[in-house]
């Protein structure tokens, strides 16, 4: 019974952001939307009959929750692979969910490396203020980087391998990930 109440609200979930209607438009501002479902105003009646009259209205409420419930979710970690452009000099590569990027910097005989944030990141401000510790692993589990981001939402560290970033990467899966640390990280 539970299994059909579900599928059953999930249909017409999707009916309802799938919808059009000519004409339509927006009929509550974000400030409005985002106030009942932080619970800190109801909606009002015609509030109420001004959203169930706007698929517009609908999706923009769906995508303001989603966005809630990304930014206070916990982040478990980033996926990067390389492209198949990528196999020569490396300057950068980014995750998949475009949060993180990786850049090899080259310095004297070596390379150094740093991971940057992107401010846009739904769990950025929460990670700048934790200052929790992450790294960033090859694709055959190698520790690339280990630390913590600084203010400006970076971390650096000299390239730990003997071949350059590019040809490292490429010789251990092509990908990389960007994961929570562990505590004792520096």
């Amino acid at each position: 019974m539970h299994s059909d109440d579900t599928t059953l609200r999930r249909l017409q979930e999707a009916r309802l952001l799938q919808a059009r209607k000519p004409g339509d438009r927006l009929m509550l501002d974000d400030a409005t939307l985002a106030a009942a479902l932080d619970g800190s105003r109801p909606l009002t009646a015609g509030e109420r009959a001004a959203l169930q009259a706007s698929p517009l209205t609908v999706r923009r409420l769906r995508h303001l929750a989603l966005e809630r419930r990304a930014a206070s979710a916990p982040w478990r970690g980033s996926r990067g692979v390389l492209r198949a452009a990528s196999s020569g000099a490396l300057d950068a590569v980014v995750t998949e969910d475009g949060w993180w990027a990786l850049h090899f910097v080259a310095a004297g005989t070596g390379w150094r490396t740093v991971l940057q944030l992107a401010p846009q990141a739904p769990f950025a401000p929460a990670l700048l203020a934790a200052r929790a510790p992450l790294r960033v692993l090859d694709g055959a589990g190698a520790d690339i980087l280990a630390g913590r981001l600084d203010a400006d939402g970076e971390c650096e560290a000299a390239w730990p391998f003997a071949a350059a970033p590019g040809e490292h990467l490429q010789a251990h899966g092509a990908r990389f990930t960007v994961e929570p640390g562990e505590t004792g990280t520096p």
